[in-house]
């Protein structure tokens, strides 16, 4: 029997309503199979471990990816595959960012969260959990992946985005298919697995969040702008454009995009997009920014981008190889 480790990060999916003062509070994560029956069906072993301080998703930090991280370290060689529970908020962040701090990953790490608590009367956390064990466990596939599974589907993490803050379709995966689909039988899709690594696994915990997100849009200002690429320890910047990667091309906008890449500062061009690639060059709104050094994320999410470069920045020095690994697909999270 497989043995599986689910980790509570905190969010909607781990908590129940209080029977006396009727506030939503964590369920006794010992207890998993008592709270979900079915689980006790499934042919595997089941521990679990919960973080001293959970957190809400809203509240994530980069320094939590790496206690994440850590605690999958310690565990990697005991347990054949994880399930992470974790509010749906930053669930697409984090999921990113495992994809890239765990090097050489042969088992599965399974993200799922929920829209309703765990014991609400339609909830989607039963099934959710529930699946998520039964994937990381499965005999029929190997799964070498950090995955997001949501709403009967499994995504490969890196290429997920929450979509929807109502509906139990939250997540989208517009660039690359599921990797599975629940239904009465669980349909895996092996030929879109990542290959098997042949190295060790190797954790990364080292991370830099010296990069902001810039979203292109008709009302952008110099002075707005300029404050922002000016601060001071400022790494990277991604540059959230439209389409294609279609960005202005007024004389000020090129200038202080050139300006800030000639300081040493990498920027990175995502699509605004929830589909689709950057194509730059494709038309000449994007064949300036290539022109001055803009690098081209391809069909990456801003998630993923966000994650990537925390990264690289994080863990490489050399910033001309820090530029090739962001346009050389690491981890499945751009198809070029």
């Amino acid at each position: 029997m497989k043995k599986i480790l689910v980790i509570y990060t905190g969010g909607t999916i781990g908590m129940v309503k209080d029977s006396v003062t009727g506030s939503l509070m964590p369920f006794d994560l010992e207890q998993i199979s008592e709270v979900v029956p079915p689980l006790k069906k499934l042919d595997c072993n089941i521990s679990t471990f919960k973080f001293e301080h959970i957190i809400d998703s809203s509240n994530m930090k980069p320094e939590f990816w790496s206690q994440l991280v850590g605690v999958i370290e310690k565990n990697y060689n005991d347990y054949d595959g994880f399930v992470v529970l974790h509010g749906t908020d930053t669930m697409s962040y984090t999921a990113s960012a495992l994809s890239f701090m765990i090097e050489n990953l042969s088992k599965p790490i399974i993200l799922t969260g929920s829209q309703l608590p765990l014991d609400a009367i339609r909830t989607d956390g039963r099934e959710n959990i529930i699946s998520a064990i039964e994937i990381a466990a499965n005999n029929e596939v190997e799964l070498p992946e950090v995955c997001v599974f949501f709403d009967n589907k499994l995504f490969r993490a890196n290429r997920t985005t929450k979509i929807n803050a109502e509906y139990f379709e939250a997540f989208y995966s517009g660039n690359y298919p599921s990797l599975a689909k629940v239904g009465i039988n669980i349909t895996y899709k092996s030929h879109l697995v990542l290959a098997m690594p042949q190295g060790r696994m190797k954790a990364y915990k080292n991370l830099c969040d010296d990069v902001v997100i810039v979203k292109i849009h008709p009302a952008l200002k110099l002075q707005y702008l300029e404050a922002m690429l000016d601060t001071e320890g400022l790494q990277a910047v991604i540059l959230e454009t439209y389409g294609s990667g279609n960005a202005p091309t007024e004389k000020w906008f090129i200038d202080l995009i050139k300006h800030t890449i000639n300081k040493g500062i990498i920027v990175y061009n995502v699509t605004q997009c929830k589909a689709g690639s950057v194509v730059m060059g494709h038309y000449q709104t994007s064949q300036q920014l290539m022109d001055i050094g803009v690098l081209s994320g391809y069909d990456i999410t801003t998630e993923a981008a966000l994650a990537k470069l925390m990264f690289l920045l994080g863990n490489y020095e050399d910033k001309a190889l820090i530029r090739e690994l962001l346009t050389t697909n690491l981890r499945g999270e751009i198809t070029k």
